[in-house]
């Protein structure tokens, strides 16, 4: 088995860590991790795919062991993590790659496309979502803090960082919860509990809306270009519904929908099952 390396890139002054896996040369396929994780959620799937890509997995500005710069350094938006992620794709020569796009993963990725549709060769969405009804009740607390950015409405999405929070969103949907590790979301937790992380994490829940102003935007990218597409889909997640992962299939009439009976994070239960998907589908 070809080994993982563990690399920092460093994109316009960015200092961005990654795990790279599989063979140079091979197709390229970029993971792009969610909320509040980092590139080692996919610390069981890179070993089932590195006989066929060459991967990259990196943590997104702000999250594991990528650079977190204050606040008043950089402003924590959707779109500058996509600007760092899209100069951090030319900085390691990923040309033209497969995207696999998860939870915060998923908007990053698409505006990757919608910048240079030239280099995307497919898209693997893994509870990744582009559609209104794709978002649960469970976006209640947060569109309240769209509607109205006061601090009694920042103040309770901290629910949303806390311990608890986190074990539920990897066990929630799972129908046998003593089969998921408590490793990814014990880390998850140590990374959130940095001083700022919290502060970082409310930024983005808020600029969160900027996402969904921009469906209609990925939506028309997926209808004019019809990239290969595979929604391989916890379908229990609390977050993003089946009916997103079906919504994909209205702008790509070729897209392939997989559901797998578990919650937001699949591949804590089901990475061999996924990473067969992808190999059949990008064979």
């Amino acid at each position: 088995m070809a080994p993982i390396r563990y690399r920092t890139a460093v994109a316009d002054g960015f200092k961005v860590f990654y795990r790279e896996a599989g063979t140079r040369g091979a197709p390229k396929l970029l993971l792009l991790h969610g909320f509040p994780s980092a590139g080692h959620m996919f610390r069981d799937l890179i070993p089932l795919l590195a006989d066929k890509f060459h991967m990259a997995a990196p943590d997104l500005p702000g999250f594991g062991q990528s650079d977190m710069p204050p606040r008043d350094k950089f402003t924590y938006t959707f779109d500058n993590i996509a600007r760092v992620i899209e100069r951090f794709t030319e900085v390691i020569g990923f040309d033209r790659f497969a995207v696999y796009v998860f939870d915060y993963g998923a908007p990053t990725g698409f505006r990757l496309a919608l910048s240079h549709p030239e280099r995307i060769t497919a898209i693997i969405s893994q509870n990744g979502n582009a559609y209104e009804e794709g978002l649960s009740d469970g976006w209640t607390p947060i569109r309240a803090y769209w509607q109205d950015p006061s601090l009694a409405n920042r103040k309770a999405l901290r629910a949303f960082l806390t311990p608890e929070t986190t074990h539920w969103q990897y066990t929630h949907g799972v129908p046998d919860p003593t089969i998921v590790s408590p490793d990814g979301q014990n880390l998850d937790n140590h990374y959130l509990a940095r001083r700022g992380a919290d502060e970082i994490q409310l930024d983005l829940f808020g600029d969160y809306k900027s996402n969904v102003a921009l469906y209609p935007s990925f939506q028309e990218y997926f209808r004019k270009h019809r990239p290969l597409f595979l929604a391989a889909w916890g379908k229990n997640d609390p977050f993003f519904l089946p009916a997103g992962a079906e919504a994909f299939k209205r702008d790509i009439p070729g897209a392939i929908v997989r559901f797998f009976d578990t919650g937001h994070f699949a591949l804590e239960t089901h990475a061999s099952d996924i990473a067969e998907s992808i190999g059949d589908f990008l064979k």
